[in-house]
């Protein structure tokens, strides 16, 4: 049940049947929709709040731009945007995942027992670029990365290789690698994919493969954070 205090209520009821009773800001909202619809419609749908705001603008309708943008989130428009819009997580249906043994539980007590891959997308002026790393959840630190211009699972699999070179973990202590279930991360966890040498380094690590829940696309904050500040 909502708590709502009774002369909340009553002063909400007295202006919903007088509307004169509403404060100025409301009445002014009230009466700049429409002619932010009707600049927004005239040009082909495409303007965002700062065009928006200027063409009103130049047709003597005096408004701050902050008002525009808070009414047009208000009424849910919003501008065209260059660009193709970039997915990295495509699921593979076909590939069979391993359980999430994480469980959000991005916790290490040692060095080396819980790595987490990902990549992303970085815009240059020859194209995007795609970056694999591997961070290690004990001492926050990339231990492998990889760039390449094209979703392939290749370039991942190099991150994660470089990373078993690098730090070499021994097999006395098991080590878990946590990915998302993205079509390039979940060929990592298998062994098809990975060529012979990697392999064995894995298995001699006791690497044990682990895929975030279908329904935590986004759940890995380790990763997510500061992707380039540990080089």
């Amino acid at each position: 049940m909502l708590q709502v205090a009774p002369s909340a209520y009553r002063r909400h009821a007295a202006r919903q049947r007088n509307p004169d009773l509403r404060s100025a800001r409301a009445k002014r909202d009230e009466a700049l929709e429409p002619q932010i619809q009707r600049v927004w419609e005239a040009n082909l749908k495409v303007y965002g709040a700062d065009k928006v705001w200027k063409q009103m603008n130049r047709e003597n309708i005096p408004v701050a731009r902050c008002t525009v943008e808070r009414l047009m989130r208000r009424l849910r428009l919003q501008g065209a945007r260059r660009g193709k819009a970039v997915r990295t997580t495509i699921p593979d249906h076909s590939a069979p995942c391993p359980l999430d043994l994480v469980n959000r539980q991005f916790k290490a007590d040692r060095p080396d027992q819980l790595w987490v891959s990902d990549f992303t997308y970085v815009s240059t002026w020859r194209g995007w670029l795609y970056v694999a790393f591997v961070v290690d959840v004990f001492a926050r630190h990339i231990v492998g990365w990889r760039v390449s211009q094209s979703m392939n699972t290749d370039f991942v699999l190099d991150a994660l290789e470089q990373a078993l070179y690098a730090r070499q973990p021994t097999g006395s202590e098991s080590l878990i690698h946590h990915s998302d279930r993205g079509r390039s991360m979940s060929r990592c966890a298998k062994r098809k994919a990975w060529p012979k040498p990697a392999w064995k380094r894995l298995s001699a690590a006791r690497a044990t493969a682990t895929i975030t829940r279908w329904q935590r696309p986004l759940d890995f904050p380790q990763s997510r954070e500061h992707p380039g500040a540990s080089f």
